[in-house]
């Protein structure tokens, strides 16, 4: 009788303890959905788009400056290394040892760089994503506050456009599923070991495709924002840092270059190897070592025309290879959006 009883209370100890650590966990997961929700919102999901209210985002970005990041001036055209140039401004962009950028302004917006297709490029070897210098064009995005992700989760790439205002990340740093759109984000173009060289900018409109919004189609995980610099009225992005050229129907393979800033890095990583289709909407570039927190990042061939962003298929890859959304007329139409609105 004393077994059975004390095995009875030993059952009935572990069934309330198993019961306490699910609504332990329960309880912590629905104060991290609460966290998260105070920094989304619905936007448009019909159209998939959000205006940013200018108080919440002019709060996020002073949280980035009064916290993992803080203004410092900005290195001259002579420092700035790789990346695009600004304008009026000539550099090598951002390639592979060895090939030069050409003096020559397209008419698409930053200078033309020589193609790699003729030469002059080669993959990474090993394919492995390796520390890269910081560049004007290519930064960081955080989302200060309690919304369960680190400082800087997530990368993007300054891209052409008439107003000079527009950035290209991955739809799925922007836009939390079943919660909206986030409305703490911040871009800081060239971060690097806690420095913000170009500042800070907030979003003043998102827009994704609608079949991003509605049941998350990794074939459009490409978002555009536009921002500006709380703080500097009239001052313009593009002018600031230079842009990458968007090539939309790219030619496949491709030679091309990967970047984004790692979760556990305050610095880029790159790999250079060849870009493939993967299947009628998807592009892969396998190189290792691409982990989260590149998602967003740009996938460039050219030095600098932009063919993709690290998303799509499996949340933007694996261990081993980095994907994208193959960047056809839905992403044209998403980016012809974002220009065009007002």
């Amino acid at each position: 009788m004393f077994t059975r009883v004390r095995g009875r209370a030993v059952r009935v100890t572990l069934l309330v303890g198993v019961g306490c650590a699910l609504l332990i966990g329960c309880a912590g997961l629905l104060w991290k959905l609460h966290a998260m929700a105070a920094y989304v919102a619905d936007g448009d999901p019909a159209e998939g788009s959000y205006v940013q209210e200018a108080e919440p985002a002019d709060r996020a970005a002073a949280a980035v400056l009064e916290g993992p990041a803080r203004e410092v001036p900005a290195p001259g055209p002579a420092a700035r290394g790789t990346g695009t140039p600004g304008p009026g401004v000539q550099g090598t962009g951002a390639q592979s040892p060895g090939v030069r950028g050409s003096a020559t302004q397209g008419t698409g917006g930053p200078p033309a760089a020589a193609p790699w297709r003729s030469g002059g490029w080669r993959p990474s070897d090993p394919l492995v994503a390796r520390p890269a210098a910081a560049e004007p064009a290519i930064g960081a995005l955080f989302s200060p506050g309690e919304d369960a992700d680190q400082d800087h989760h997530c990368s993007a790439s300054v891209v052409h456009s008439p107003g000079g205002d527009l950035v290209a990340t991955a739809a799925h740093c922007v836009y939390r599923g079943i919660l909206g759109f986030r409305t703490n984000l911040v871009f800081v173009p060239g971060y690097h070991d806690g420095q913000a060289p170009y500042g800070a900018w907030v979003p003043t409109r998102i827009d994704v495709d609608p079949r991003w919004t509605e049941d998350q189609d990794p074939d459009y995980d490409v978002a555009f924002l536009r921002v500006r610099r709380p703080g500097h009225p009239g001052e313009r992005l593009e002018d600031t840092t230079g842009a990458q050229t968007v090539r939309f129907g790219p030619e496949l393979p491709a030679p091309a270059r990967v970047v984004g800033y790692p979760n556990a890095t305050e610095y880029p990583v790159e790999c250079f190897n060849t870009a493939r289709a993967e299947g009628p909407a998807q592009l892969r570039l396998d190189c290792a070592d691409v982990p989260d927190g590149t998602s967003g990042g740009p996938v460039l061939t050219d030095a600098h025309t932009l063919i993709g962003v690290v998303g799509g298929r499996d949340g933007g890859g694996d261990e081993k290879t980095s994907y994208s959304s193959l960047f056809g007329d839905g992403v044209r139409a998403v980016y012809e959006r974002a220009v065009a609105a007002r």
